[in-house]
């Protein structure tokens, strides 16, 4: 029984794409030219995750249909998937080339924002599991 945990994921990743979309417009016009790129985006991981930790956590506590650790993977991996896809969409938008938007990944503020994106997708299997109820 993958729908609920498709739907779950679904409203995870789409509420971490408006997060970070609000977050990165703060990054990049408020703190990076004040911090540089690097440490904007360091600064802008933990706040990513711990509001996203938060949400994980009460969109599994909300549905008894994702105890099962399945549920959980299939909901970080939905997530990150719409989330990587709502961000490269959003670079094509915006004029950034396929390669140049994986070229990106590479540099060292990207793959720490990768860094971050996986660690999102885990979250639901590291924050769920203990505080589920059933209903």
């Amino acid at each position: 029984m993958r729908g609920p945990a498709i739907r779950a994921g679904l409203r995870y990743g789409a509420e971490a794409f408006a997060l970070g979309f609000f977050l990165g417009t703060l990054r990049i016009t408020v703190i990076a030219p004040a911090t540089g790129t690097l440490m904007a985006v360091l600064i802008e991981i933990p706040v990513m995750l711990s509001a996203m930790g938060w949400r994980a956590r009460r969109i599994i506590t909300a549905r008894a249909a994702m105890a099962s650790i399945g549920a959980r993977a299939a909901m970080g991996a939905t997530g990150f998937t719409l989330l990587m896809t709502c961000e490269f969409v959003l670079g094509l938008a915006l004029g950034t080339s396929p390669r140049h938007w994986l070229a990106d990944l590479t540099s060292p503020p990207g793959a720490a924002g990768l860094a971050g994106q996986i660690v999102f997708g885990c979250l639901p299997l590291l924050v769920g599991g203990r505080t589920v109820r059933a209903g």
